[in-house]
């Protein structure tokens, strides 16, 4: 437990920040989800620009790492590219 003030606000800081990360991150794999789902390429073409948007935003707030985001971004354009 914080014995000062200012670990006491850490704390509370900290504690936030995890509650927005794990948000996006689990916006993230939703996203990722619904793409891998869809049997039409209209379909998945639309929802790989929403996981684009949620991984750049992402990305920007330094939630998860540039190239984490990139090798994301190739999977899913590679899964989309795939389907027929």
């Amino acid at each position: 437990m914080p014995n000062n003030e200012s670990q006491k606000k850490r704390l509370r800081q900290s504690h936030a920040r995890r509650l927005r990360n794990r948000r996006v991150r689990s916006e993230i794999r939703t996203r990722t989800k619904q793409i891998l789902a869809t049997e039409s390429r209209e379909e998945a073409t639309s929802a790989l620009s929403d996981l684009y948007r949620v991984l750049d935003r992402a990305t920007r707030r330094n939630v998860i790492k540039a190239n984490t985001a990139a090798r994301q971004k190739a999977r899913a354009a590679r899964h989309v590219n795939g389907l027929a």
